[in-house]
This record gives C-alpha cells, structure tokens and sequence, in this order.
C-alpha cells in the first residue's frame, strides 16, 4: 500500500506539471459537453422564407403572417418572378418559398379546396424534410381558422391543399445528403493528419534541425512540404466523389473546373491547418489527437453536415464562421447538386480562400520563428 501511495504521489505531481495533459483530463470534456450539448439539436429555427403572393388579399396575408409570426420561419424577401425565385434559393438566400395562387382568398372564403405550393431546397434531405413538416402544420392550422363557419366538411383542416415541391433532391433521399459531408469530412481529416504528422517526424528523428541551419526560406520550406500532400488529397478527393457517383448516384449538375477549384481551396485550408498544428506538438501522438479534436469534430458538428446551424444558439453560430467545411458544403452541394454557377458561390469561395491564406500564413510565421 505504501508503494501504490508512493506511486500516486509521484503521478500525480507528474500531472500537476504537465498543463497539456491536466488541460485535456479537466478542461475539454467540459467544454465538449457545453459545446456540442447545444449543437446537437435536430430543431430548426430562422429558416429563410421567399414569399410569391399572387393574390395579396387578408387570406393571403394571414397565411404569411401565421409563417413569420410561428418563429420558425424568417421573411427575406417578397417577389413575383419565377426566376428571383430560383436564384434566391440557388444563393442559400431562401431555404422555402411560399406562393400563394391569384383568387386564393375567394376561393377559400367560397369553402373550396385551395392549393398553396411550397418550394423547398432540397439539398439537405434532413432540413427539407423538417421545413416541409413545419409548413404542413401551419397551413393545416391557418386553413382552419381562415375557413368559413358556414361551409359544412368533413374535416376542419381540408380547404388548404398543400403543394410541396422539393428542388435537387425530390425524393428527399438521405445519400445525397450524406455524401457530400462525407466527402468533405474524410477530405478535412486526412489532409489535416498528413502535414501535421509529416513536420512532427521531422522533429521527432532530428533531421528539423538539419533543415533550420539548410539555406531554404520558410515559403520554399512549406511548399516543398505542401505540394506532394496536396496532390495526393487532390488524387484521394477525386477518387472518393468519382466513387460516390458511380455508388450512390451523386448527381454532377454543374462545371468540374468550379468543383476542382472548391476542392483545392478546401484542401490548401486544410493542409494549412496541419502545418499550424505541427508547430505547436512536438510528437506524433500529440499532433494527432489535435488533428482530430480540430479537424474531425467541428467539421461534423458545426459545418451543417448533420446537424442545422440554424437551430444552434448564437453563440455556437458564430464559432460555426471559422470552420471551413460549412462553406465547402455549400459550394460542394451548390455543385453537385444545383448546378451552381462560380459567380453564385462567391462568398464560400471566398471564405475557403480565407481561411487557406490565414492558416498558410500563421504556419510560416510560427515555423519562421522556430527557426529563428
């Protein structure tokens, strides 16, 4: 007994000294619980809504009302063209768009069945099926207090018809949800993994010490490392979406020069993100387990993958701007699935090239002093 208490009292000194390991034990179950307690959460709140009202009568504004006023549905824009239709929802401006038929109101006020459509962007099968919950409800509900007293029916929740039309993914199958977050989750970690451990190496057999006195600047340095990781993800990324369309049927909708270039930016950010990690572990174990704590986690909680950023506390939304597989999503999937010009993913597009700049810089700063 006194051997094990001499024991515990040498670990537990061991521990006390060593802060990255009392960190780890302590401190991130603590703020896994908090982090991810609220991020996983199937609830979609402050969904985008267009609406087309065709009739503009107090039916009609009683139904957009009942949207607004429900909580679950933000109004982003009013319009009456098929086409600013299909480009807010193309833009991810509009996630459903409500429109409301010419003599709508005295349709209903005449006790007849009235059809209202709802469009609904598709491309998350999760979040389509959600929203088309969440209308269905409204209507029926607004269908019963908007419908005469004196109209005898079957049923009180009968004279609104409720049209769904689902775009890029009508049959709301889960795959072509799914892939796209896969792709993006397997290209994030195992870019992150092959730089940080390629540097930590280095350190770990000596020869980082022979490259520091080498007449080699640090951009050379972090290129010559990059470039061969870098082609290898490229081959492994082509690889797994060329597999997901043969095996899953992932639809090719738009221009393969726009997906090489979502794919490389993604992949610089990531390769970016080893390299930073790389100088700050010194083994392999440790840049690692950071890789996966930086890497794996936030792309599959934070990026839309599974879980809806809409229904995250805000605080939680705004940790979601810096991970960079939220814009690769949308980018992948505006492809992909939507056919998305470059001209409308130019804000993920350039997030991603952000992110890769930000994350190549603070590596050769970090790198350029460890040298030093």
């Amino acid at each position: 007994m006194r051997k094990a208490l001499a024991v515990y009292r040498k670990e537990l000194r061991q521990i006390l000294r060593d802060r990255r390991t009392l960190l780890i034990l302590v401190f991130i179950p603590a703020l896994f619980l908090l982090l991810y307690g609220y991020a996983l959460n199937f609830d979609i709140r402050h969904i985008a809504l267009a609406v087309d009202d065709r009739d503009s009568s107090p039916q009609s504004r009683s139904v957009v009302s009942a949207f607004v006023n429900s909580g679950y549905f933000d109004l982003v824009a009013s319009t009456h063209s098929p086409d600013e239709i299909e480009r807010l929802v193309n833009l991810n401006r509009a996630r459903a768009v409500l429109v409301i038929p010419e003599g709508f109101g005295r349709d209903l006020s005449s006790g007849l069945l009235t059809p209202v459509q709802v469009i609904i962007d598709g491309d998350n099968a999760n979040t389509a099926t959600t929203v088309l919950g969440y209308a269905s409800n409204l209507l029926r509900t607004v269908g019963a207090e908007l419908s005469p007293a004196t109209v005898v029916r079957p049923s009180p929740l009968s004279l609104l018809k409720v049209e769904p039309r689902i775009w890029y993914n009508p049959e709301l199958r889960s795959t072509l949800f799914l892939v796209p977050g896969l792709i993006a989750y397997i290209g994030m970690i195992t870019a992150v993994a092959s730089t940080a451990l390629s540097i930590v190496r280095e350190k770990e057999s000596g020869t980082m010490e022979q490259i520091r006195m080498a007449p080699i600047d640090t951009f050379s340095f972090i290129l010559g490392k990059t470039l061969p990781y870098f082609l290898i993800s490229l081959s492994s990324s082509a690889l797994i979406i060329l597999a997901s369309m043969v095996l899953f049927g992932l639809p090719m909708r738009g221009n393969w020069l726009a997906l090489l270039l979502a794919v490389s930016l993604f992949l610089v950010g990531a390769l970016g993100t080893g390299l930073l990690i790389s100088t700050v572990a010194d083994s392999q174990q440790v840049a690692f387990q950071m890789a996966l704590l930086i890497s794996l986690l936030p792309t599959i909680m934070l990026s839309g993958f599974i879980f809806p950023i809409s229904g995250m506390p805000a605080f939680l939304q705004a940790v979601t701007y810096v991970v960079p597989a939220r814009y690769f999503l949308v980018a992948l999937r505006g492809i992909v699935l939507k056919g998305s010009e470059v001209s409308h993913l130019t804000v993920p597009l350039l997030a991603l090239t952000a992110y890769a700049l930000a994350m190549l810089g603070l590596s050769s700063l970090r790198l350029s002093r460890e040298r030093a």
